[in-house]
């Protein structure tokens, strides 16, 4: 199921565009200012971004540069201008696509559909959950922009968790995913041990953690709230 983030602050057409394309079976998140996009954007991991060029707390290539630091989605960007001089800057900020308003839901649809299969030809394997990334093809993990180094252990525990964001894994079935294909086993005292390793790297305040909770009596969850 894809997942669309609308960032409109007129509320008719925020509504259309949501109304239509979830007909289309997208689970939408429609919000009308930058704040509450980029707030929205950290907790989920979206497939395509409308995002509208005249927002009430600024301009809507604000977010799309944000959101281009740390994320690769589909961006299709809104505008109720026509100049060549803003379509390219939008397209500079790092937008797929730029829509100029008045515009019809079957344009928009068809622009969304083609933008979607073409990112998902050229696609890394890339997860992004709040203000963190985790890039499979390069094994490296980022907190806020900056690369945060992870023993191959770590590694293997943080996919496991954000693959997974918002799922209860018993220990039992980390255990299984950490188990590598030379029969190097992780045991249990092993595995709370990175967990505490991961939550110094990952968690504000470790003693206290909010991203990577322990659910007492069956395992881990990587906390999607």
């Amino acid at each position: 199921m894809k997942r669309m983030l609308i960032v409109e602050d007129d509320d008719n057409l925020n509504r259309g565009i949501s109304f239509a394309f979830e007909r289309d079976g997208f689970v939408i998140s429609g919000v009308s200012t930058i704040q509450e996009g980029w707030a929205i954007f950290k907790q989920y991991q979206f497939d395509i971004v409308i995002l509208d060029l005249g927002l009430p707390d600024g301009n809507g290539m604000e977010l799309c540069r944000k959101i281009r630091e740390c994320s690769n989605v589909a961006i299709i960007m809104l505008t109720a201008c026509d100049l060549e001089t803003d379509e390219v800057a939008g397209l500079m900020a790092g937008a797929d696509d730029y829509v100029t308003k008045p515009f019809s839901l079957s344009v928009l649809r068809v622009r969304v559909e083609r933008l979607l299969s073409r990112t998902s030809l050229k696609e890394s394997a890339m997860i992004y959950s709040y203000d963190y990334k985790l890039d499979l093809n390069l094994c490296k993990f980022y907190k806020e922009g900056e690369e945060i180094l992870l023993t191959k252990v770590e590694f293997r525990l943080i996919s496991c968790l954000m693959n997974n964001v918002g799922r209860v894994l018993s220990k039992e079935q980390i255990l299984a995913k950490l188990w590598d294909n030379h029969g190097n086993f992780i045991d249990e005292n092993t595995l709370s041990v990175n967990i505490s390793r991961l939550r110094a790297k990952v968690e504000k305040n470790p003693k206290k953690p909010e991203i990577l909770k322990t659910v007492r009596g069956i395992g881990y969850v990587w906390n999607k709230e």
